[in-house]
């Protein structure tokens, strides 16, 4: 008897997990918005075009970032699952590659300022090699999560978004 193993559902967390945080001179309800504003995320991450698929943006819709560099094309498609203004975004990726929760979550502090914490747990493609790969991969993803946010945030503070 032989059983095939099934690869985990896009709702399972995976190995690859990536969390970065900021500091937004701005109240959680703006930076919230502004998270809101998919087709405008390519202005905060690097070689990202994003767009609507499906829906209006909120809880259901469907969004799709292609990210190119060079030749290397990545289509992440995912299902936005939560909108709980201004405290938490919800995502479920469930494209080919990238598959798994994220949450983007603001914190309101004191002063008008507010607490970014954007949190994917990625299901690695590649089975146990992918698994081996992850923690060369982790630093740059850390990296690139950390310098997007920082971007964000800049965007927000200057009134650029949303």
């Amino acid at each position: 008897m032989t059983s095939e193993v099934q690869p985990p559902t896009p709702g399972e967390p995976g190995t690859g997990e990536v969390t970065a945080t900021v500091i937004v001179d701005a109240p959680a309800e703006r930076v919230f918005a502004a998270f809101l504003a998919w087709e405008r995320q390519g202005d905060w991450i690097p070689f990202t075009t994003v767009r609507v698929v499906e829906g209006d943006g909120g809880e259901g819709s469907l969004i799709q970032a292609i990210t190119q560099a060079g030749p290397a094309v990545i289509k992440d498609e995912m299902r936005v699952e939560k909108v709980d203004p201004p405290y938490e975004l919800r995502v479920m990726h469930c494209g080919k590659i990238l598959r798994g929760p994220g949450v983007l979550r603001c914190t309101p502090m004191a002063g008008d300022r507010t607490q970014v914490v954007w949190h994917e747990w990625f299901q690695l493609p590649g089975g146990v090699v992918g698994k081996a790969v992850w923690p060369l991969l982790w630093p740059g993803s850390k990296f690139g999560f950390k310098r997007a946010l920082r971007k964000f945030a800049r965007l927000v503070e200057a009134g650029s978004l949303p």
